[in-house]
């Protein structure tokens, strides 16, 4: 069992950077898109009262 974890542990040490690196990636990049999925609905949603309250003031 020793010998078995001393014969992996260099490919374990040289992939185990990259995997972290990408599932910080993976979450990075969710959030961004999460967070610009939220501001498009609030701006969507600002413009519609807004353009509400413009209509209103004209009648």
């Amino acid at each position: 069992m020793q010998q078995l974890i001393s014969d992996l542990w260099p490919y374990l040490a040289a992939i185990l950077p990259t995997i972290c690196v990408a599932i910080l990636f993976y979450f990075l990049i969710k959030a961004m898109i999460e967070g610009d999925r939220r501001e498009r609905l609030a701006q969507s949603k600002w413009e519609a009262e807004h353009q509400d309250g413009q209509d209103q003031a004209r009648s």
